[in-house]
């Protein structure tokens, strides 16, 4: 009977002892979680960045000192280009903008032509 007891108590300081590492285990966890999504929330956050810049880039490389307009002539290039980057058809994107298919077509006609032109280049060599 005293060995039953000496087992029993020496079973639950183990238990006891294995609970401190679960709990450990568990905050470290929660916080590589957290960090994680952190993380991730970041990385969205600048790829987001990044391809407002690289689309602002190609619009200022296209219209250098052209488009004297308004910002909201930029605002709608902007935006234009950037669905059309994603793979949004032009009928889709004149819906979505509230313009014509043709005046879609016109404001991408400098973007799509250089693209198909590096292409070109690209196969001749």
């Amino acid at each position: 009977m005293s060995w039953a007891l000496a087992i029993l108590f020496g079973v639950a300081v183990i238990l006891f002892i294995v609970s401190f590492f679960k709990t450990d285990s568990m905050k470290i966890e929660q916080q590589i979680e957290q960090i994680t999504s952190t993380f991730g929330d970041e990385v969205s956050q600048l790829q987001m960045q990044i391809r407002n810049l690289e689309i602002d880039s190609e619009i200022m490389a296209q219209e250098a000192g052209l488009l004297a307009g308004s910002s909201e002539k930029w605002s709608l290039l902007h935006d234009v280009l950037d669905l059309y980057k994603r793979g949004y058809s032009l009928d889709s994107i004149a819906a979505k903008k509230e313009r014509s298919i043709e005046e879609i077509q016109d404001m991408l006609v400098p973007y799509i032509k250089a693209k198909e032109e590096r292409r070109k280049v690209a196969n001749d060599i």
